[in-house]
């Protein structure tokens, strides 16, 4: 499985790295290995919309890219970024505060409706992938 890394950052400088779960926090995974949910016509809605306003920063499958973190990480488990966190990241933005990935700005013209379908996504895979 995979093990997540976790740099120490003291004045920007990385000061040790440190295995702490089952991801890594500073690389994306392989979005070929992503296990994927049955897809149902919902998954599918919320799939496209993920594809055409996330994946080029969270990545195909949610696997994370240089520019974003993956959404398979514990950080993102429901108890921890609740679904409100992912309708206030898009629309407001977020000070980056877990990852190196700075920080990210609102997704310009998203709607709440695009969001709701693109949470049932990526909790989907989530699940799928044994995050809860």
């Amino acid at each position: 499985m995979f093990r997540l890394i976790k740099p120490f950052l003291v004045l920007g400088a990385v000061l040790a790295v440190v295995a702490i779960g089952d991801v890594r926090a500073d690389a994306p995974l392989n979005p070929d290995s992503v296990k994927l949910p049955g897809m149902t016509p919902a998954l599918n809605l919320g799939k496209m919309t993920y594809d055409a306003l996330c994946s080029s920063c969270h990545g195909k499958n949610t696997a994370g890219t240089d520019k974003g973190p993956t959404f398979l990480h514990k950080f993102y488990h429901p108890g921890h970024h609740g679904d409100a966190a992912f309708y206030a990241a898009p629309m407001k933005g977020v000070k980056a505060h877990h990852w190196p990935f700075g920080d990210m700005p609102p997704v310009e013209g998203i709607k709440e409706a695009q969001i709701e379908k693109i949470i049932v996504y990526v909790r989907a895979i989530q699940k799928a992938n044994g995050l809860f």
